[in-house]
């Protein structure tokens, strides 16, 4: 990514060997996210020019003197929940909220990681997974077992343990609870399953796009409302009892959505916003609304310890209990990136993956 609104370029990057605590992965497979998306549009900004992606799966081709956790040939999956394992928050087991992720990455004065020609490149979301390679710090990875597919692998990076852990870690669904999702992409299917798997028994999945919502329904969810109808608040309430559900997960990261979420919950319920709102957004809640003890959060990647949930959301997967196999709808090579983000834009397909040979 050399400017906003791209197109993104291929190139060849120089890529330095790793250092102590890092480790060289060769990229098998990346998911295009609406995270990415956002940075390209210019909701938010990094320093360019950068490589994006952080959704990725791969396999370790080198490692540090001192890493310990991975070895080459081992299968990985990456998170940008990289942490530095000894800030306050790290230690009170919040490492998804690390406030010291400096010391994960090169000192000043070291070479740099990644380069193009003399102009060193800022890793994205300490990343930058749309390469052959990724070199990155082993608090940025996780190994998991060679049977799972990269393509599946690779999603459960970001977008499932974005939505998924969203309902069972932040949100903390219990059984019998009624989950409405807005927002029926990667993370938001996420949540779907997330919230079939907690036991909820009303899941309402709203999106604008039918072909999601049936997609939705076959991952758990009870009832479906398109988003572009009339009274859609109104709605939803009238499916949970006519008093709104306990939970909604906002999968979108617009105000609008947001304010309509806050007003679908019942007394004492709460909204998790997962999706990412532009920078600088400004929320209006109704205090009587507020009054009633709702509640509104937000979740950072699902509030997920990657090392450990990473590994066990592909446990559900292998015992059948979660579904990654109707998440990736598209499978595209690096040289068709651009179509790809095209694809997403058009909101037809839940996720696009760039698959490398």
């Amino acid at each position: 990514m050399r400017q906003i609104g791209g197109p993104l370029t291929i190139e060849e990057v120089q890529i330095d060997e790793p250092m102590a605590n890092e480790v060289l992965v060769d990229v098998a497979a990346a998911g295009l996210c609406h995270s990415d998306l956002k940075f390209l549009e210019g909701s938010f900004h990094h320093p360019l020019p950068t490589i994006l992606g952080h959704e990725v799966a791969g396999v370790v081709r080198s490692v540090g003197a001192a890493v310990g956790a991975v070895s080459p040939g081992d299968h990985v999956v990456m998170s940008i929940s990289v942490f530095c394992g000894s800030c306050r928050l790290c230690l009170a087991g919040r490492p998804h909220l690390c406030v010291n992720k400096a010391a994960t990455r090169r000192a000043k004065g070291e070479p740099a990681r990644l380069s193009i020609g003399d102009t060193p490149l800022t890793q994205f979301l300490d990343l930058s997974g749309f390469a052959e390679q990724m070199l990155i710090h082993e608090n940025a990875v996780v190994r998991v077992d060679e049977e799972l597919p990269f393509e599946h692998a690779a999603v459960l990076g970001c977008g499932v343990a974005t939505g998924l852990g969203a309902v069972l870690n932040t949100a903390a669904v219990e059984a019998g609870e009624s989950v409405a999702v807005i927002g029926c992409g990667g993370v938001g299917l996420s949540a779907v399953q997330g919230a079939r798997i907690a036991g909820a028994t009303q899941i309402i999945a709203v999106d604008p796009i039918p072909e999601k919502l049936e997609l939705a329904r076959r991952l758990g969810a009870t009832e479906s409302v398109l988003s572009s109808e009339p009274n859609l608040v109104e709605k939803v309430i009238a499916l949970a009892d006519d008093l709104g559900v306990d939970h909604v997960i906002e999968a979108v990261g617009r105000v609008e959505t947001i304010e309509q979420g806050f007003s679908m919950t019942r007394p004492g319920g709460m909204v998790t916003v997962v999706g990412l709102v532009p920078a600088g957004s400004t929320i209006s809640i109704p205090t009587d609304e507020l009054f009633y003890e709702r509640r509104l959060q937000g979740s950072v990647m699902g509030s997920n310890d990657f090392k450990v949930d990473v590994p066990r959301y592909a446990d559900m997967y292998r015992n059948g209990i979660l579904d990654l196999g109707e998440m990736v709808t598209e499978r595209i090579t690096l040289e068709e990136i651009n179509r790809g983000f095209d694809t997403m834009i058009s909101g037809k397909s839940p996720r696009v993956l760039v698959e490398f040979d």
